[in-house]
């Protein structure tokens, strides 16, 4: 019985310790989306933002659930060339949205943003300084591997910039 104890301890322990080998050194992305926020009223104060600083608003639609999400916000933020062209050009905003838990008002932010969660999530909607839904984009075409594509990512930000958009 004792031998049976001490193996079964053992194997508890080797788990525990490849699970932590596997973790050890990568760090969960930080939570950025605002679960208790009604995301339409976030839409409208970015909006009232963009229109006195001369700027667009993106919405990265999804929420704390979704690891591409997290994935995406930590790259942007981490890479200085794409951050200068978001910061220069965008009212970036994180609108919680959970397919799953959706309710009134997440239905209501889907019909405002012409069901943009059909792409998947996250999802990111380009809005004029006025609402209007100018751009639609579908986050699995900036992917690579097991993130995102600096290059892809930029000509993204780049394009839907309002200078790109009104020349």
């Amino acid at each position: 019985m004792r031998k049976i104890s001490f193996i079964a301890l053992l194997v508890v322990a080797m788990f525990a310790l490849t699970a932590q080998a596997q973790t050890e050194g990568k760090t969960a992305p930080k939570k950025v989306y605002n679960e208790q926020i009604n995301p339409l009223e976030q839409i409208d104060q970015a909006l009232v933002q963009a229109r006195a600083e001369g700027k667009f608003v993106i919405c990265q639609v999804g929420g704390n659930w979704c690891p591409w999400c997290l994935r995406f916000a930590d790259f942007i933020t981490s890479d200085s060339t794409i951050n200068a062209v978001v910061e220069q050009n965008f009212v970036y905003i994180h609108a919680n949205y959970h397919p799953r838990k959706a309710g009134e008002v997440g239905q209501a932010l889907m019909k405002r943003l012409n069901n943009a969660g059909r792409f998947g999530f996250p999802v990111f909607v380009v809005l004029d300084e006025e609402g209007n839904i100018i751009h639609i984009q579908d986050s699995s075409l900036l992917e690579e591997g097991q993130g995102y594509n600096k290059e892809k990512v930029l000509r993204f930000f780049q394009n839907w910039t309002p200078k790109a958009v009104r020349e």
